[in-house]
């Protein structure tokens, strides 16, 4: 070799880049208790609280819209409501308190699907929002860390 020209290490030829998949977090898509409480007061928020009437200043959700249509309405805001409670059962409420929110979902159910009077009764019977405060305190004393400051 040329002593000018000291000797080169061959050239280590680069790895292949792979593509990665793509991770997007979506807050609330978790199994942790943070994330459950984030979907349920979601689908409680959906539920009971999701359009005001403006005449009478009253906060509705799909719950007491979806009532005025015979029994589609109903069957699919209790399988949205069975939905809460299944998430509470996964999260390990005890089975009383699972039998509570579960027949707050029926009683809702049973009297909703009574025409007119069930539609009535929609407005002011909030079987999601009493289902939210039973998971709360269940959620602010066994899992601390799942609070959430608002502020």
């Amino acid at each position: 070799m040329n002593d000018l020209h000291p000797a080169r290490p061959p050239l280590a030829r680069p790895e292949p880049i792979r593509a990665q998949p793509i991770r997007a977090e979506i807050p609330g898509l978790g199994t942790d208790a943070a994330s459950v409480r984030q979907r349920i007061e979601m689908m409680e928020r959906l539920l009971e609280r999701s359009f005001t009437i403006p005449i009478l200043r009253r906060d509705v959700g799909l719950d007491a819209i979806a009532g005025l249509v015979p029994v589609l309405g109903d069957v699919l805001t209790a399988a949205m409501g069975a939905y809460v409670v299944w998430e509470a059962r996964n999260l390990g409420l005890p089975k009383w308190k699972l039998w509570r929110m579960g027949a707050n979902v029926a009683f809702d159910t049973a009297i909703g699907a009574i025409p007119l009077v069930g539609d009535a009764f929609d407005l002011f019977f909030r079987s999601n929002t009493r289902n939210l405060k039973i998971l709360r305190k269940h959620l602010d004393k066994h899992h601390p860390q799942a609070r959430v400051i608002e502020g």
